[in-house]
């Protein structure tokens, strides 16, 4: 990949924002990486990408106060004097399995981290990503945006968690064509992932055992998803998707899919 390309992603103090952030410095990508929350898990940040080798620089920030995102860019570009990649990983997904019924302020800070952030740190980043001869946004968001509040993830999505999520792909289209030809913005819509959502979040251990198979036996490939299969997935659009953009990458094991079986043919029927 080369060591000129810089990367900004987003919520990397942690799973599947950290994991991103890891395989790019690890293939030389310079790298600004946010966090706030999790401050427990801010040593294990630091000494991991120290490991890598790579230049990067590690920022706290408190997306909701949208007065902070331009300077916090205009930090990264003092640091490493261009923008190539942002990885709008961002996001608070409010479970009702966790946080029961809806206050005013859940909501506002669902819509407020996974939404509105994104469009100001887009903003922000917009004219160093277009000097860049290869500028790429990838943008995340949730199958929840298809599915809405049903089935054996209703104790895992809010109705406004689902909505914002359907927002995120009109950002996607709007950005792509903001950004033609210099950028291209592509979105990955994330199922049920281990650490969003699924194994090693609250709301997955509190799920009954039976709702948890519920859900597995409703993804077709049988799993949860895991922080590997998102990494991979990134990389294809960083390295091997020159030609994408405006595009919505399900990455969710077929769950979408997944109530709708295909019945046998009946006996006697060639």
């Amino acid at each position: 990949m080369g060591q000129e390309k810089v990367a900004l992603v987003l919520g990397a103090v942690k799973g599947i924002g950290k994991a991103i952030g890891l395989a790019l410095a690890q293939r030389g990508i310079r790298t600004a990486l946010t966090w706030y929350d999790w401050e427990d898990s801010l040593d294990s940040m630091i000494h991991d990408f120290s490991q890598t080798g790579t230049d990067h620089e590690i920022i706290k920030i408190n997306l909701l106060e949208t007065e902070t995102i331009q300077s916090m860019v205009e930090q990264v570009i003092r640091r490493f004097g261009r923008l190539d990649i942002l990885v709008n990983n961002i996001e608070r997904g409010g479970m009702p399995i966790v946080h029961g019924s809806y206050t005013r302020n859940q909501w506002d800070l669902e819509m407020g981290t996974s939404l509105r952030a994104k469009q100001w740190v887009f903003e922000a980043a917009y004219p160093y990503l277009k000097q860049s001869p290869d500028g790429l946004v990838i943008n995340f968001s949730s199958i929840s945006g298809m599915v809405g509040r049903s089935g054996p993830v209703s104790y895992l999505f809010n109705e406004g968690y689902s909505a914002l999520n359907r927002g995120i792909s009109l950002l996607t289209e709007t950005w792509a064509r903001l950004g033609a030809p210099q950028i291209r913005v592509n979105e990955i819509m994330l199922g049920i992932m281990d650490t969003r959502h699924g194994h090693g979040t609250r709301g997955w251990g509190l799920l009954p055992e039976s709702v948890r198979h519920e859900i597995i036996e409703h993804t077709l490939l049988g799993r949860t998803g895991n922080s590997d299969d998102v990494v991979k997935t990134c990389l294809f659009l960083i390295e091997d998707a020159p030609f994408m953009t405006g595009s919505v990458i399900r990455l969710d094991g077929g769950y979408v899919l997944g109530g709708d079986r295909i019945y046998p043919m009946p006996p006697g029927v060639e």
